[in-house]
Parts: C-alpha cells; structure tokens; sequence
C-alpha cells in the first residue's frame, strides 16, 4: 500500500486495538459459561479431585479384596481350558516348534564335542514334548496350570496397586469424611471421633473450605465406583461381581488441608481475577478502537493502487473465494485461540504468549480481509467492469471448458470414463495396501478393466501421434499417403477428416496454379486486345497529322479511327461489367417478363447479320407466352452475348438451333451451334474472363461474353451450363419460371 509512515501509525493502532478486542470478548463469551465458576469447588478439576478421593476409599478401605481370598475364588472353565490348551497351536505343530527350538541347540553341543549338554537339551525337550502331550490328554493337567497362571496374575495386581496406597495417604491428609453404610451401617471415616453428634461437632467446629453431604438436594448417596479397572495390569475376576455399596454421610476439606488442593484454590481465585481484567480490558480496548476510527479517518488514509492492477489480474471469482477463505481462516483462527484451557494449564506468562501471538495473527488475517474486502467491494459496485469480469472468471472458463469437452459427446464420455477408472483404480491401490486380503480382487479387475484400458490408450496414443506427424508434414507441404481410418472412433473420424482436408488443399493448391495461370493469360490478353486498338488510333491520329492529306484518305483514317474507338469502349464496357458482375455491385430490376417476346427481340436485333451469314437458324418457342421475375435489360444481354458467340464461332453453312421450353415448372432455353475451331478438354474455363477458343485470338469478341452471362443468370439464382460433343456446342439457360 501507498502509504506514507505518518499515516500508517494511526491504522496500525486501530487493526491492533480491533485484534485485541476480537481475541478477548470472544475467550470471554467462549468461557464464561462452561469454565467460569463462582469458586473452586465448583469446577471439573476439583470433582477430579474428590473422585479420586472416593477411588481410593473404594480400592482400600470399602471393597478390601486379600489376594488370599481372590486366590481362593479362582474359577477354571472350559473356555479357559481350551484356550490353555491351543493356545500355541494344534499338538503336533507344537512339537514341530519344539523339536525346531531344540534341534540348533542340541547340534551345536554335539559339534562342539559337549556330549552332557546334548543330553541335557534332549531331556528338556522330551520333558516339554511330554508336557504337551499331557495338557491334549488330561484336562486336570491343564487346570492346574490355569490355576497358577491367575494366582500369578493376582499376586501382580495387587503389587501394583500398593503403588497407589501412598495417594491414598495424600488424599486422608487432604479430605476429612464420615460415612455409613447404608445397609450394613458399617463406618468409614479419618475423623478421631466415631459418634455422629461428635463428627457433625467437630465438622463444625473446624473452618471448611468445602462442604458435601451424602444425601442433600443435588448428590444422592455416594457409591462406590469401578476403580479396580483403572489402577493395575489385569482386573482378578473377583472384582466382577463386587455389589455397589451406598453410603451417608459427609466429606469436606478443612482449610488447614494438603498444600496442593489449597494451591488450586488459590491459584483459582486468580484465574478468575485475571479472566476478569482480560474481559474488561476488551471492551475498553472495542470502545478505544471505536473512538480511533471515527477520530482518524481511516478510509483516507488507506491506499491501495499499488495493489489494484495486481488483484485484478486474479478472476472475480477467485477474488470471491479468496474473501471467503480469509474469512474463514479468521473465523477459525479465532475460533482456536479461544479454545485455550484457562482453568486448567494456565500460567500467566505462557498465557500472555499465547495473547499476544493471537492478537498479531488475528491483526495480519484482519488486515488481508479488509483489503480483500475492499477491493472486491469496489468491483462489485460497478455493474459494467463486474459484467466483464465475469466472462473472465475461471468457473466460467471451467464451464466452457467442460462443454468444449462435450461438443463430442462419445469424446466427453470416454475422457470421464478413463478419469474414473483411472482413480478407481488408483483408489483400490490404496485399499489393497491397507487391507491387503483384496488383492486378489483388485488384481481382476485390473486384468478385465485395467489391462484392456491400458492396451486401448496406448494404440489410440500411437493413432493420435500418426495423426499429429501427418498433419505436420501436411502443414509444410509434405502431403504423404492417407492415413488408415479403422473403426468409428472420433480419432478415426478424425483422420478422415484429416484424409478429405489433405485432398481439398490438393484441389486447392491445383486451383490455385490454374488461378494464377488463368491471371497471367488475363493479364495478357486484356494487355493485347486493349493495346490493338488503342495502337490503330495513335497510328492513324499521326497519319492525321501529315501535310497535304487528301480528303479520301483523311475519311478513311477517321473512320478507322472511329471503329478502333468503338471497339476500345466495348472492350472497356464490359471489363467494367464483369468486374462489377463478379463482386456483387449490382442491382437487379426484377419485373415479370415474357422469355419468347425476349428472345424474339434479341433475333431481330440480329436479323440482318444472320441473313447475311450461312448460318441457319432453326427457333423452337412454345405458343403460350413463358413468363419469369427477372431484370429484362440483364436477361437480354445474356441472350445477345450468346446469339452474338453464335454468331461469330459457329462453322459456316451448319445449322444453329435454339429452343424455349418450360420442365418441371422452370424455363430452359438451350442454344446449339457447331464450333469453328476446335475447343479444349476443361469447359469450365470457357467461363473464365477474356477467355476464348484457343485459336480464335483474331476475333473481335472480348472473351467476356460467357463470363458476364454466367454472372447474370447466377445473379437470377439460375444455372448456366455449357456441353460439348465433339464439335458441337450447348448452353443450356434455366430460370425459374412465374
């Protein structure tokens, strides 16, 4: 943060008083109720306390168990019998480890020429062999062993326990109590006095820190508890079928009691006075960092261009996210500090560590928090930057990517499906390391799942790498064999999309070769037949020029002049047209027209060439007038330019036929002449502009006539197409008819 030392002082107070406080009110909410006492007395450690005061009396003087008596209640069943018995194993495995035990012994006293000591060995084995045999066949044997196996599990008991009678000791030095029996009547009590009158006298006599009588309005009698399985290895089955005893009566704890119960008094009563500061200290510290931020304006003084740019490079959502995380961590953070045992472990220098290390996380989770907060509060503010940022964010990203993943269907559902068996068996790994016995389990399925997964993923791996080197070597002009399309799987349709683009830039690198071959000759072509006349008229202009001309001769080259000219602007006319038929920059003048009356117009603009031709026109119209939507004046240029083809292309003395007819309720007028020169295999470039037949260069046409028919009829959302049989030449015009 931009923030200038002077200004940061004042912040720094306010995040550390607003720690402080959060630390403290939350300790004091979390404990006042569960930890926080009037006194001692009333807390879980005290109740330990008299619990353990209780388990004592219990062990050593309310339920006196001898081991002389615990011995004499030993009971041997058959269940302990037949677990004496196998316990290591069936008998002749017994004696096979026995005979293994003995057998490196015995060999290596013979090896070291030690005959006694061999023989001593093999007397010790065939003594316990003997044993075995014997606890298999009698079963008085084997009590007997059982016997001494629980007395010795006694005897350890109870020399355990008299660890314990020195806590007994602290405990009557502690804790004064008078209790009876309630059906026996039977006393216990560490109190000189044996009479009640004389007890209840000398508890009251005595100052008292604490007081409880058994009964009274919150404690019914007091019974004794199940102390003999906490104390000690292995409970003697004597102790399971002690009675409950119920006793009546009285235990306090004098003031003059044991040091270490006194110690926890005291050290309770400030406990208390130390909680109660550190409540009071965080209210005044919440009202203090109150007062400071409404003093101080803290918003001012609070910077954070530097950090913009950077946090803005992060997706709204994860800025989102991010906020929510510091929340929680702070949520938790404070959650743990207060979780401190007060009452328990408390020490006041560890307990004021433990303040200050909560205060300064909390201060840096604060801290992250509200510039997190603020700056995301400035985002969402402005609709149009948020409306932005959401088409940045990576949930959406995600989504996207995820329908990317499924735009293919069969694609998506084979990637989740090797994904689950992936971690599926990776998962059953883990389970065969902890519980081993389903190994065999997991090693089917990794045979009937695994294996054939694996085997499919590495051919469609080496599949997809001949795809990626073929379409490398594609990408540099290097167009090898197709590739093999097995299968309907998306890589196999994917090589054969692979396969059909390879030959669609084949056709395209020929088209390509003949666009550019076709530029030349257009280059060519429109150089020469606009050079032609343009030359005529510069020569004859400066024949125009000569001295003493005659009048015959300036006519003659004027009228040249003028033929050249007119020749120029038809040749210029219609490289205009065609340019503007070829990009589309034209508008149609559509109108119900009749194609006879069209056509008959069109013939008699050529009536008088075509009787003076050899040429012997034979024309079909039906009666019926045929009528189509179209742009007359295009229309008739599409016929002129073809009957003008005709016209000058045909072979002298044939006949030319052109019909009119209407199929399936569309117009077809078909032209048919026979060639004069010998036309080339590829009728598609009879098409292109300024092209015409190969040797027809000293005609007068300007190669465009096709062209621009083609163009106009395509415009009319017709079709123009052109056979040739030999010699003979067919166009055939289709439109759509009203």
């Amino acid at each position: 943060m931009a923030i200038k030392w002077k200004n940061k002082l004042p912040i720094i107070i306010f995040i550390l008083l607003v720690a402080f406080s959060l630390n403290g009110i939350l300790f004091t909410l979390s404990h006042l109720n569960s930890d926080l006492h009037k006194n001692y007395f009333e807390t879980m450690q005290f109740d330990e306390e008299l619990n353990n005061l209780i388990n004592y009396l219990t062990l050593f003087e309310f339920n006196v168990v001898t081991p002389e008596k615990a011995k004499e209640n030993i009971t041997v069943t058959e269940d302990d019998i037949e677990e004496h018995r196998y316990r290591y194993g069936a008998l002749t495995d017994q004696i096979e480890n026995l005979k293994q035990q003995y057998e490196g012994r015995i060999q290596g006293a013979i090896d070291a020429g030690n005959e006694e000591a061999a023989n001593t060995f093999k007397k010790e084995r065939d003594a316990k062999i003997a044993d075995i045999t014997k606890n298999f066949t009698s079963d008085e044997h084997v009590r007997e062993k059982v016997i001494k196996e629980k007395e010795q599990k006694i005897d350890e008991y109870f020399r355990e326990l008299e660890n314990f009678r020195p806590d007994l000791k602290r405990y009557h030095e502690a804790f004064q109590y008078y209790l009876k029996d309630v059906k026996s009547g039977e006393i216990y009590t560490n109190v000189n006095e044996k009479s009640e009158d004389k007890v209840e006298q000398a508890f009251t006599n005595q100052k008292m820190l604490f007081t409880r009588n058994y009964p009274n309005d919150t404690n019914s009698y007091l019974t004794t508890t199940d102390a003999y399985y906490m104390y000690g290895p292995t409970v003697p089955e004597v102790f399971d079928n002690l009675p409950k005893r119920s006793f009546e009566g009285i235990v306090a704890l004098p003031a003059a009691g044991a040091d270490f119960l006194l110690e926890n008094y005291e050290n309770y009563k400030m406990k208390q006075m130390v909680f109660f500061s550190y409540m009071i200290a965080s209210l005044l510290t919440l009202i203090t960092s109150m007062i400071v931020y409404k003093k101080f304006p803290l918003k001012e003084k609070i910077q954070l261009e530097r950090v913009k740019p950077y946090y803005n490079l992060l997706p709204i959502d994860v800025r989102a996210v991010s906020f929510a995380l510091a929340g929680m961590i702070l949520l938790s953070v404070l959650t743990y500090n207060n979780h401190y045992d007060f009452y328990y472990y408390f020490n006041m220098r560890d307990f004021l560590f433990h303040v200050g290390i909560a205060v300064l996380v909390t201060a840096v989770l604060l801290t992250l928090l509200f510039i997190q907060g603020k700056l995301l509060l400035d985002t969402v503010k402005n609709m149009d930057q948020l409306k932005r940022n959401w088409q940045n964010s990576l949930l959406l990203k995600i989504y996207h990517s995820l329908q990317d993943v499924f735009l293919n269907r069969s694609v998506g559902m084979q990637f989740f499906l090797l994904l689950t068996i992936v971690f599926g068996l990776g998962f059953g790994a883990m389970i065969v390391v902890i519980e081993p016995s389903v190994i065999v389990f997991y090693g089917l399925l990794c045979l009937i799942i695994g294996l054939p997964t694996l085997v499919i993923l590495i051919k469609r791996i080496g599949y997809f790498n001949r795809i990626f080197l073929h379409t490398t070597a594609a990408a540099h002009g290097h167009f090898e064999q197709d590739l093999p399309v097995k299968g309907k799987h998306t890589l196999a349709r994917l090589a054969d999309n692979v396969n059909t683009l390879k030959h669609g830039v084949k056709s395209s690198q020929k088209e390509q070769a003949k666009s550019e071959r076709l530029k030349t000759e257009l280059i060519t072509n429109v150089s020469h037949d606009l050079r032609t006349p343009l030359t005529s008229i510069m020569t004859y202009t400066d024949l125009l020029k000569t001295a003493n001309l005659e009048n015959d001769q300036r006519d003659a080259y004027i009228e040249i002049i003028d033929r050249k000219t007119k020749r120029l602007k038809v040749l210029i006319d219609d490289l205009f047209e065609a340019s503007k038929m070829a990009s589309g920059n034209i508008e149609l003048q559509k109108e119900k027209v009749d194609l006879v009356q069209l056509l008959q117009q069109a013939l008699a603009e050529y009536s008088e060439t075509i009787n003076e031709s050899s040429l012997q026109f034979r024309v079909s119209n039906p009666d019926p007038p045929l009528y189509a939507i179209v742009d007359g004046q295009k229309i008739w240029r599409v016929f002129d330019n073809l009957i003008s083809n005709i016209l000058k292309y045909s072979l002298e003395n044939t006949r030319v036929y052109i019909s009119l007819k209407e199929v399936n309720n569309q117009a077809v007028i078909t032209f048919k002449n026979v060639t004069k020169y010998e036309l080339g295999d590829n009728m598609d470039e009879l098409f292109e502009r300024f092209k015409r037949g190969d040797t027809s260069r000293h005609t007068e046409g300007s190669g465009l006539g096709l062209a621009i028919a083609k163009s106009i009829i395509d415009l009319h959302e017709g079709n123009l197409n052109i056979e040739v049989d030999g010699d003979l030449f067919k166009v055939i015009v289709i439109l759509k008819r009203v």
